[in-house]
């Protein structure tokens, strides 16, 4: 079982699970030409995708997944909620829309998905644990604050890609309005530095052999910030925590 990100951060969001010959795209935030473009850095072609994975409405992870999934035939699978909010970006072309229970486990071929809610301003946002029977990836990004349920969903994973968004100083004391400091750092918003260490501390890292911060604000934090507060939970090396960046992604990384 591998991964990979297309590009992480508020431009826009895709990550690659792969399992077997099954691959699946978790959000699609880019323009379908900009999404195979990213695709062909990985050696892959949108034909390969088994499926397409919504989390949440938001422009930054769900713009280009109707489009692209209606111009190459790949289902979509998402919440109720979120599907009631994307109907902005349906196109005009047949779709597979599959809607999901955020508490029910279900099957994608070779791989397991485990959706569970999360706290964000959005309609029914969700996030997953993908296994393949011996290892298990946990995404976690757009989220504001981290709940009892979040710790249990995220316990003894091989690969853990964990939002670290904002650092709190940098937040404070950079250029966004005060509404929006408020709507990023709030219990809907989206996790800082140090809230991401604190759940990864609350984690059984056992198994952990990959460690990806993502989705790194450009204005309110870096990525050497965001590999010492991760390094520090887990007393390693601070360039042993990969950075999904917005630009390149990140390259595949094996379970």
């Amino acid at each position: 079982m591998r991964f990979a990100s297309l590009g992480s951060g508020s431009a826009g969001n895709a990550t690659v699970v792969e399992a077997g010959e099954t691959r699946l795209l978790l959000d699609c935030g880019f323009s379908v030409k900009e999404t195979v473009h990213r695709l062909a850095r990985l050696n892959l072609q949108p034909e390969q995708l088994a499926g397409i994975l919504v989390t949440h409405e938001h422009d930054d992870h769900a713009r280009g997944a109707f489009k692209l999934a209606a111009r190459y035939q790949i289902p979509v699978w998402l919440t109720h909620g979120t599907y009631s909010m994307c109907q902005r970006y349906l196109p005009t072309q047949s779709i597979t829309i599959n809607i999901i229970d955020a508490h029910t486990t279900f099957a994608l071929q070779a791989i397991e998905v485990k959706p569970y809610p999360v706290p964000h301003d959005a309609r029914e946002p969700a996030q997953f644990v993908f296994g393949d029977g011996a290892r298990k990836l946990g995404v976690l990004t757009d989220v504001g604050s981290v709940t009892p349920h979040i710790v249990s969903m995220l316990q003894g994973c091989d690969g853990l890609l964990l939002e670290c968004n904002h650092d709190l100083n940098m937040l404070r004391t950079g250029p966004y309005a005060h509404s929006l400091k408020k709507r990023v750092g709030g219990w809907l918003g989206h996790l800082d530095n140090q809230s991401s260490a604190q759940l990864l501390s609350q984690l059984d890292n056992s198994r952990l052999t990959q460690l990806v911060a993502a989705h790194l604000s450009e204005k309110n934090n870096t990525p050497a910030l965001a590999q010492q507060a991760l390094s520090e939970v887990l007393n390693c090396a601070h360039d042993w925590v990969q950075i999904a960046s917005q630009q390149t992604g990140l390259d595949w990384r094996s379970l």
